[in-house]
């Protein structure tokens, strides 16, 4: 027993321009709670996917990963298996190193949903996505799962969503729930926001956005001066860590 309590366990995060990330804060936290001086949390930032086979061959000790934008769909290739949800949403943020190999899970779904609905109401019935990369796979996987209408927003309108210039005071005032998935207003250009009509914005709308770096976005601080209920992405962040690390020390078949 206890050489198994001091083998060395590492866990890390796969993205770009990670230095700002939650999670090895989080984490490192996390273990010294615990108790676990032989645990570890790194960032590994790579300019591209194509890294990430020599970071996994060169890494020992590996139990573990994060992944974050923008490989939460270019890593797949490079897993073994997926988890159900993953396979269906399409993007992974959570990676099991076991001796079979890596799978993939999505834990951002989870993490959004239990995040969201206490801000519910019943008239939150019609949704607009800001953008459409990884993380908004996992927020449209669980709007469909809770009944929501969506439509996706981007620069070009695709997955069949609406463009930025298709956005009137009208549509914004017929989607009470407004979920902000793009990068738009992070740290350190917190003075952006996504380019929406925000006149549009009402008491009734709930403002979501992904961001939590700052802790109030421009787009969260334009839907709060006209009444909005707003949530930033801290606690959808806490509680998909908390997912990953249940994932990471699960026993399973796999």
């Amino acid at each position: 027993m206890e050489k198994t309590e001091k083998q060395p366990f590492k866990f890390g995060l796969v993205g770009k321009a990670i230095s700002y990330s939650f999670s090895r804060g989080y984490f490192e936290e996390k273990f010294k709670n615990l108790d676990l001086p032989h645990h570890s949390y790194k960032n590994f930032d790579l300019d591209t996917i194509e890294e990430f086979s020599a970071l996994y061959a060169n890494t020992q000790y590996l139990k573990g990963l994060n992944v974050t934008i923008p490989y939460k769909e270019a890593v797949i290739p490079y897993l073994d298996a997926l988890d159900d949800s993953a396979k269906e949403i399409g993007a992974v943020n959570t990676i099991k190193i076991t001796k079979k190999g890596l799978k993939g899970y999505n834990t951002d779904a989870y993490g959004f949903q239990m995040s969201l609905e206490p801000f519910l109401k019943n008239h939150h019935d019609n949704a607009l996505i800001l953008g459409t990369g990884g993380a908004s796979k996992a927020i449209a996987y669980v709007l469909q799962k809770l009944d929501i209408n969506f439509k996706f927003v981007s620069r070009t309108g695709k997955n069949s969503g609406l463009s930025y210039e298709d956005l009137n005071p009208k549509i914004i005032n017929e989607n009470a729930l407004i979920i902000n998935c793009s990068p738009v207003g992070t740290y350190p250009d917190i003075k952006a926001k996504p380019a929406i009509p925000y006149s549009g914005i009402s008491k009734k709308h709930l403002l979501y956005d992904l961001i939590y770096n700052p802790e109030q976005t421009a787009f969260l601080t334009e839907g709060k001066k006209r009444g909005a209920q707003i949530c930033n992405g801290l606690r959808m962040l806490e509680l998909q860590a908390e997912k990953a690390w249940e994932i990471w020390n699960e026993r399973s078949q796999y």
